[in-house]
């Protein structure tokens, strides 16, 4: 009876130690995970189990294992890979628990030199899946004590948990980082925690930028997009889910723009977002390229509306065919042209016969007169703009050179763009890029450029109100047209054009022209040149009863000066009508006091001054200001 009591005893005092040594290896372990829990795992079990030497192995392949952790001789020993032929892991890795309490070489002889003992688990997967094994092994034999093994057991199911975690966590990791869908994880300040392929490839960054990069730095330094992600980052702040945005980023290796549509959501911790984002740059530029072809489109349907001066080139004269020359000369190539002359004589249609015989003839011919615009909206009409980038500014806009991509612009009344734009223009010129106005984005441009105006542009540069780098990179082949009055043999030829033109608007019907109306033509001096004489045949036409055309000669006054001839030039030099004793200017203002008093100071409408004069109204009220012609004037 004392004897059994004393069994009993011991029996639970050997329990006990038992259970204590399980403890140990657990609060041991608690805090660890990973590669961290498996090096904890395998130093206390060793400890428990009685052997010098203790790992976690798991499959490399099929018949070949890599350690996780091991412990040899008392520390952690770097890990090592062998095949399981031929050991007692062979039986662990097909589902068995191993154990060889001592003589493990007469099963093993290849085994290593010395391993009297093995005793191995297999690490299963709820499922029956096996992921590794875990073992201890010594050159002594091991206890075969049935409560160290139920120890190891117990030990080697929950090794078996983490080592299942620790691939599922992988799985996700791998998952997340081969999802195409880009994924991030970044703190509220907008570092970067985690990056996958996806958000790496569509931001140009590697995996050692990601830890510690702000993501907002990416962000295009554009208004539109500073002001999308400061709300977009705002509404993440208050905890917020942020949907749908669209974004302007830059890469990190080529700094090239890029699109993303951006979804962003708070962590529960309140420590960070989820952030997913889908590359949307191939719809963006498609977007842009339909907006741009959409703004071409109806700028061409406006310019279809309008009435140009004429549809064909009309005359013969000696001074006309040297033009002609030049310009089937000039087309050809895609060089720089500068088209002076005075007003009306034509310029734009030369513009556009250059770009017609050119092999730029099937793409855009864009215009803009640079007189008839705010000097703040020139930079604007010419570039572009960004949404925010001033006030009004309420959408992007397209300028005028991004339309005539591949094509022509036409700059009229070049010389009236103001100084600080012209700086832009001569990078054009120079580089063939440009920024819109707001944006930091730089856009390259394949455009020629075709200039005209009616300004003396050395005087102007001598006055500074031209820069003369500009003016030599327009003027690389200048072309001058004549005055009406120095073509007198092509008169005739225009006014029956003109006549054939317009009889079918009006209702007449003309067969001839009257020989004194004809003779009165040719004598007057055209001061609005080819556009003046256009608006008097129509007058013309409107006032004729029979088929014979009728010019009163009151509708042609004697005494006229040429508007704008420029000075030094060819056409001013053969100008012999101006009074004188009088500077152009003085001219000028003379005659458009006059034609304005006559209309009442009504500059606009079929009656008006512009009409009259063959000028624009922005035209006309820009020379009103320039010569400083204000309505007080003409009342004393």
């Amino acid at each position: 009876m004392s004897q059994a009591l004393h069994l009993q005893s011991a029996s639970t005092s050997l329990q006990l130690a038992d259970l204590e040594s399980l403890l140990h290896v657990i609060e041991n372990t608690a805090d660890a995970t990973g590669i961290d829990y498996f090096r904890t795992l395998v130093e206390h079990l060793a400890r428990v189990i009685g052997a010098r030497h203790s790992f976690v192995a798991e499959f490399v392949q099929p018949s070949r294992v890599r350690t996780l952790a091991y412990w040899s001789d008392g520390a952690i020993v770097p890990n090592i890979e062998y095949d399981l032929a031929e050991t007692p892991c062979r039986e662990v890795i097909d589902g068995n628990f191993c154990f060889y309490p001592s003589g493990l070489h007469t099963h093993y002889p290849i085994t290593e030199k010395g391993i009297e003992s093995y005793l191995g688990c297999p690490l299963k997967t709820r499922d029956g899946r096996i992921l590794g094994h875990l073992c201890a092994f010594d050159e002594s034999p091991i206890a075969d004590d049935p409560h160290r093994l139920s120890i190891f057991k117990v030990v080697a199911a929950r090794a078996a948990a983490e080592f299942h975690r620790m691939h599922l966590e992988q799985e996700l990791r791998d998952l997340f980082d081969e999802a195409p869908i880009a994924y991030v994880h970044e703190d509220l300040d907008s570092r970067f925690i985690r990056a996958n392929a996806a958000a790496r490839r569509i931001l140009g960054i590697t995996e050692e930028d990601v830890v510690g990069m702000v993501g907002k730095t990416l962000v295009a330094d554009t208004p539109e997009a500073q002001q999308r992600v400061t709300e977009a980052f705002e509404s993440v702040g208050h905890g917020t889910d942020t949907s749908g945005v669209v974004l302007e980023m830059r890469r990190k290796d080529n700094g090239k723009p890029t699109w993303i549509q951006w979804w962003s959501k708070p962590d529960s911790s309140g420590t960070y977002t989820r952030t997913m984002f889908v590359d949307i740059t191939d719809r963006v530029l498609l977007e842009r390229e339909q907006a741009r072809l959409k703004a071409q489109y109806a700028y061409l349907q406006e310019e279809l509306k309008s009435v140009h001066n004429f549809e064909e080139i009309v005359g013969a004269s000696r001074a006309l065919t040297k033009v002609l020359r030049q310009v089937e000369l000039v087309a050809p190539t895609d060089a720089t042209v500068l088209i002076t002359g005075e007003t009306g004589t034509g310029k734009e249609l030369i513009a556009r016969a250059i770009h017609s015989a050119s092999s730029r003839a099937s793409k855009p011919f864009i215009k803009i007169n640079c007189a008839a615009l705010p000097a703040s909206l020139v930079e604007s009409e010419l570039f572009g703009h960004e949404r925010g980038a001033f006030s009004g500014a309420v959408a992007r806009r397209v300028g005028r050179f991004e339309l005539a991509n591949t094509g022509t612009i036409f700059l009229d009344e070049v010389g009236e763009v103001p100084l600080e734009v012209q700086v832009k223009l001569l990078r054009v010129l120079q580089e063939r890029e440009f920024e819109r106005v707001g944006s930091s984005q730089t856009i390259k441009t394949d455009v020629r450029v075709i200039a005209a105006t009616n300004r003396d542009m050395q005087t102007g540069i001598q006055n500074g109100d031209f820069r003369a780098d500009l003016f030599f990179r327009l003027n690389v082949f200048p072309v001058e047209l004549p005055p009406l009055r120095a073509r007198k043999e092509d008169i005739p030829l225009l006014a029956h054009f003109f006549v054939q033109k317009y009889s079918p608007r009006v209702g007449r019907r003309i067969d001839a022209i009257d020989p004194d109306a004809m003779q009165r033509l040719v004598t007057y001096s055209w001061p609005g040149n080819i556009r003046e004489l256009e608006n008097i045949i129509e007058r013309a036409l409107i006032l004729t009863t029979g088929t014979e055309l009728q010019i009163d000669p009151d509708m042609l006054p004697r005494d006229s000066a040429p508007l704008t001839a420029p000075v030094g030039s060819q056409a001013a030099a053969q100008s012999t009508d101006a009074p004188s004793g009088l500077d152009l200017d003085s001219i000028q203002r003379e005659h458009i006091v006059a034609v304005l008093t006559e209309s009442n100071w009504v500059i606009e409408g079929s009656r008006g001054a512009a009409t009259r004069l063959g000028l624009k109204p922005g035209t006309l009220r820009h020379r009103m200001k320039k010569l400083g012609i204000a309505r007080h004037i003409a009342h004393g």
